[in-house]
């Protein structure tokens, strides 16, 4: 099982762990709405989990720009 954290409005992969049980309390998942879960989590057929997070460069684009924060995407 693989868990891959992905950037919600860019697509960069931000980082991945290899570990074979993780609970949704250690990823923080436990923490979410059951909608934000269903907008951030994603799992496939062999078990990975994707969570849709936000990178570093799009987190500085938005502080810049709080009107970014109206739109899924933005260029930056």
């Amino acid at each position: 099982m693989a868990i891959h954290y992905v950037c919600r409005h860019c697509g960069t992969a931000v980082g991945s762990l290899k570990q074979p049980v993780v609970s949704s309390r250690q990823l923080g998942i436990h923490a979410l709405t059951e909608d934000e879960r269903i907008e951030m989590v994603q799992y496939d057929s062999e078990g990975n989990v994707t969570i849709k997070t936000i990178c570093e460069d799009c987190e500085e684009s938005l502080q810049r720009n709080p009107d970014f924060h109206e739109y899924d995407y933005f260029i930056h």
